[in-house]
């Protein structure tokens, strides 16, 4: 049998207990905001459309729109693909000769999308023009008599390992089992491109999360190793430590952070310390680099902070349960954060991803 390596990721805050309860048992339950990247600038052949959908996904909310305005698919913009079981907020992009057609959406209504605002910006919106979302999340039944104090504290003090979501992997891990068929040329049926792309994209996201846990389990986190790939906080650019101490004082003072693998053919190289490790867990899956050639675009890799801060995360009783508020870079899993807070298999049967990343 091919070895597809661990299930499951080390908690953050193992040291108590979570506060149990439910999630997503109402659509009101799980809210998301989209946090661009940028706003509209006022003018420009592009109309941006500040859409809510309820209850949707983001492939049928990118067709019905589409379909609504009379123009392709391919015309639609949108930063990031959202949840479906929840009530998401975000931009897309239109061609402005759609403008005297906007009215035709009012039918969407009775599906659950509905449009808010409309303004005009220079360029269309494409993936990964924005910052992050921002989260509203009720967890119904908490017990309010867990330590969910010293769990927020700790996380607000510390960080958030940055591990994907157990979603992306699929039910059972689907996903995860069938990039390792493609990834290892054992794929007996075709797919399609977006399946294909995900399936690959959950191989290496799973090979991350193995590195992060294999980093917390050594207590190394929030320590710089001898070449590191470092990042700066909360955006900006790569670079290799040399100096640890010197990047070990930036660390601690959140200016950077360690960023991990993604792991592909254009992957930026750590060194020293730092890339026997990231061979080492290559080595445990069988896998050398040049396993990632062939595939194009699809795996040419990239790095991923391997901590987060949650500088807003805030929470709050309520008659039946506790409702948190915090905001989370782009590709971040609200997931991981309510894994550490409740500790129950509620987060384990979240829907799978549509999208690459939330």
């Amino acid at each position: 049998m091919e070895n597809q390596g661990r299930r499951s990721w080390p908690l953050w805050t193992a040291a108590w207990p979570g506060v149990g309860g439910r999630i997503r048992e109402r659509l009101e339950d799980f809210e998301v905001e989209e946090v661009a990247a940028y706003e509209p600038c006022g003018q420009g052949e592009h109309l941006f459309l500040w859409v809510e959908k309820r209850g949707v996904g983001s492939e049928y909310l990118l067709r019905a729109v589409a379909q609504c305005l009379g123009i392709p698919v391919g015309a639609v913009g949108a930063a990031g693909l959202k949840d479906r079981y929840a009530i998401t907020r975000q931009w897309l992009s239109v061609p402005q000769e759609c403008a005297e057609r906007l009215g035709r959406l009012e039918a969407l209504h009775a599906e659950g999308i509905y449009l808010l605002r409309v303004a005009r910006h220079r360029n269309k919106l494409k993936p990964g023009h924005l910052r992050g979302n921002r989260f509203c999340i009720f967890i119904r039944g908490a017990s309010a008599a867990a330590p969910w104090q010293a769990i927020l504290e700790k996380i607000r003090r510390e960080g958030l390992p940055n591990y994907y979501g157990p979603q992306r992997f699929g039910r059972e891990g689907s996903t995860l089992a069938l990039g390792w068929q493609c990834l290892r040329g054992q794929l007996r049926r075709r797919l399609r491109p977006f399946q294909f792309r995900l399936a690959l994209s959950a191989v290496q996201s799973h090979l991350f999360n193995d590195y992060l846990a294999r980093r917390q389990e050594d207590g190394l986190l929030h320590t710089a190793l001898e070449g590191d790939v470092m990042a700066h906080w909360p955006v900006g650019g790569l670079f290799r430590v040399e100096d640890v101490a010197a990047e070990q004082r930036r660390l601690e003072a959140r200016e950077i952070v360690p960023a991990g693998p993604m792991f592909g053919t254009r992957t930026y190289p750590a060194a020293g310390v730092a890339a026997r490790r990231e061979a080492d867990v290559l080595r445990s899956y069988d896998l050398t680099p040049a396993v990632f050639a062939g595939f194009g675009q699809l795996l040419s890799g990239t790095r991923r902070h391997n901590l987060i801060y949650l500088d807003d995360l805030q929470a709050e009783w309520e008659a039946e349960g506790l409702r948190l508020r915090f905001t989370l870079p782009a590709g971040s899993y609200a997931t991981v954060l309510l894994r550490e807070v409740m500790k129950n298999d509620a987060v384990e049967a979240v829907p799978p991803d549509e999208a690459e990343e939330e």
